[in-house]
């Protein structure tokens, strides 16, 4: 098979359909910027996850005089009460679970509670002892917070035992859902540049239908007469595939080390080598699918 041939022919197909390539173009590089946007958040999830869960902490709300739920009378914590909860977070069933513990009394929660909310409507009419003293606890593993939960919940002088990771799950639930919405958009964009790439492929063909009834007497084989067809497919499916490319990589760098990097928070961003890994994976897809799609187009023709 001679390969200079095969790139003329090749030339000469993407030369004749200039305004199908531009579209298999611009429509692979739309779908695999959403496929890598997609990718990019669900590994943001991720790291957030990983950030947040481990420093959830687990607060054990004692018992105060206004309470009256669960465990509570009316009735503040009493000292007993309070060491008996602190020797159960020592315990030989809690005590390996557990990072560290940090008791805070009403005057610590109430400055915490002030420096929060500030002056915001209601504030003044809280005073200290409206406010429970509690134990933060920082699990090793957060996913076992539910066995301090069952542990303490029950006993004397506990109003509540709060997991914090189920303030973050709804936060997570959003952001899933819009990367699910993510793929499903970039699956259909896939399925359009796919789509797009055997009409190429065909109108190709058929533009050159002579020439392959010219080959066909000669006795070129099948595979000669499809693989410029193919590589016409995977040039310009390619193309948009770096587009994409580099799409990802400037939204990291621009927006995401150069805007949200630059804005006071703690929580950790993905960056170049999350990129990185986006890169092969859009190349390697956009050739696949532009490949298999183009194969599939001209086989059929060919058969007809």
């Amino acid at each position: 098979m001679r390969f200079g041939l095969i790139m003329s022919e090749v030339g000469s197909g993407l030369r004749r359909n200039f305004s199908m390539v531009v579209s298999v173009v611009l429509v692979t590089f739309i779908s695999l910027t959403f496929v890598g946007a997609a990718i990019l958040l669900q590994m943001q999830i991720g790291q957030m996850k990983g950030y947040w869960y481990d420093r959830a902490q687990v607060a054990v709300y004692l018992c105060t005089d206004v309470a009256s739920d669960n465990n509570c009378k009316l009735t503040e914590a009493t000292t007993a009460q309070k060491d008996a909860v602190a020797a159960q977070l020592k315990s030989n069933t809690l005590g390996p679970l557990i990072k560290n513990v940090q008791f805070q009394n009403h005057d610590q929660v109430y400055q915490q509670y002030k420096k929060q909310f500030g002056t915001a409507t209601g504030s003044d009419f809280v005073t200290p002892a409206f406010l429970p003293e509690t134990f933060w606890v920082n699990m090793k593993d957060p996913n076992q917070a539910q066995v301090l939960v069952e542990n303490l919940s029950h006993m004397p002088g506990v109003e509540q035992v709060k997991d914090q990771r189920a303030y973050l799950d709804p936060i997570f639930a959003a952001l899933n859902a819009a990367s699910i919405t993510a793929v499903g958009i970039a699956a259909l964009m896939l399925v359009a540049a796919v789509l797009l790439i055997a009409t190429t492929i065909r109108l190709s063909a058929f533009s050159r239908r002579r020439e392959l009834g010219i080959m066909r007497l000669v006795g070129a084989s099948n595979r000669f007469i499809q693989t410029p067809f193919i590589l016409e497919g995977v040039i310009s499916a390619l193309i948009g595939s770096v587009l994409a490319s580099g799409a990802i990589v400037a939204l990291v760098k621009v927006f995401v080390q150069g805007f949200l990097n630059a804005q006071p928070s703690s929580t950790p961003f993905v960056g170049m080598s999350e990129a990185l890994i986006v890169v092969p994976i859009l190349l390697v897809v956009g050739a696949v699918l532009a490949a298999a799609s183009a194969s599939v187009a001209i086989g059929r023709y060919l058969k007809v």
